[in-house]
């Protein structure tokens, strides 16, 4: 058994070895345009592929408890909806108890671990490939300085790319959490607005029939 985990782990780090190369040589071509640039293109890239990756990588195991949740937290709504307001809590809590904290329970531990494959393993991948790529020394060969950024003259704070590249990928996500928001918050206006029409029609067909009449 050892030395299949020895021939699978030969190839794994043959496969990511030819990986490593091929970004290298691709990103060769994008270096004229600065440390930065390249440093916020790899993180774009690596938000869209962890979009991409959390698209299409869901277990039938997160569908079905994620049904269950769903299922037995609108039983404990209703439960709570009881004219006997102790009565609802009651029910509410044996509900907690007896199924929606395990399934709860269940279904928030899938999704974490769904989210490390999706996330933050593609995320700490690519750290890990910045930080050997562009460590000091290789800054100093490819573009004249041992660092990202600085700030101040006579004592600079300076910045190395993985420091960069975290910013980049926190400054992403916020940015397009802040974008999902504005499209929402536009996509609600416009239903108002369609609602909005749609009622002042009615009145004012209500309103030709009573002429009419």
């Amino acid at each position: 058994m050892e030395e299949y985990f020895d021939i699978a782990w030969e190839y794994i780090y043959f496969l990511i070895q030819k990986g490593v190369a091929v970004l290298d040589y691709l990103l060769s071509y994008l270096h004229f345009l600065g440390p930065i640039p390249v440093i916020v293109l790899l993180a774009a890239l690596t938000i869209v592929f962890t979009k991409v990756l959390k698209k299409f990588t869901k277990t039938k195991r997160l569908k079905t408890l994620e049904k269950d949740f769903q299922y037995w937290l609108s039983i404990r709504e209703e439960a709570m909806q009881c004219e006997d307001r102790e009565k609802g809590k009651a029910l509410a809590k044996n509900i907690d108890s007896a199924k929606l904290n395990k399934v709860y329970y269940d279904y928030f531990l899938e999704g974490l671990l769904l989210s490390f494959i999706t996330f933050y393993l593609p995320v700490i991948s690519m750290a890990s490939y910045i930080n050997e790529a562009y460590r000091s020394e290789r800054l100093l060969e490819l573009f004249g300085r041992d660092y990202i950024c600085k700030f101040g003259s006579d004592d600079p704070v300076v910045f190395g790319a993985l420091f960069c590249f975290l910013l980049s990928i926190l400054s992403i996500v916020i940015l397009s959490y802040v974008w999902k928001l504005v499209l929402k918050g536009r996509r609600s206006a416009g239903e108002s607005v369609v609602l909005e029409t749609e009622r002042q029609s009615d009145h004012t067909a209500k309103g030709l029939e009573i002429c009419s009449s």
